[in-house]
């Protein structure tokens, strides 16, 4: 749609959540990508894992620019050990999932910067207006 001006708008991505790309998994309306076939068979996950962090797992980031989620998981080991699965799903084609990769975590439990929180969690694609306040220092 054209701006009031008559020049074109940019078109803004797509906003999914994980709720609103579970029912596709649900009904078979994924493809697995080669990146996630490697991963699986060089880290001794399976599709079903895949799949199964897809529908009980959580969603960790929001990629807007890709249209793409980053998804925690647990793959079961025995009954009482689970090893975590990161899934990035993609959902740039309307009622599809494709699932970019998956892999285990070197560092599952590795806390974001704020910086890098700050990076994921920003919708305004603008940098940050930072401002100076105090006393200047002499350059060295």
């Amino acid at each position: 749609m054209p701006a009031p001006d008559g020049s074109e708008r940019p078109r803004r991505p797509a906003r999914r959540t994980l709720e609103e790309l579970r029912p596709h998994v649900r009904d078979g309306r994924y493809r697995l990508g080669p990146h996630a076939v490697r991963h699986a068979a060089s880290e001794g996950f399976e599709e079903r894992d895949v799949v199964m962090a897809l529908l009980h797992g959580r969603e960790l980031a929001r990629y807007l620019d890709d249209q793409r989620l980053l998804v925690l998981g647990w793959v079961p080991v025995s009954p009482s050990v689970r090893v975590p699965l990161h899934v990035v799903a993609g959902y740039e084609r309307p009622r599809w999932v494709d699932v970019v990769t998956a892999f285990v975590p070197r560092d599952p439990h590795r806390v974001l910067s704020r910086r890098r929180l700050a990076e994921l969690l920003r919708h305004d694609r603008d940098a940050p207006l930072v401002q100076r306040i105090g006393p200047k220092r002499p350059l060295d």
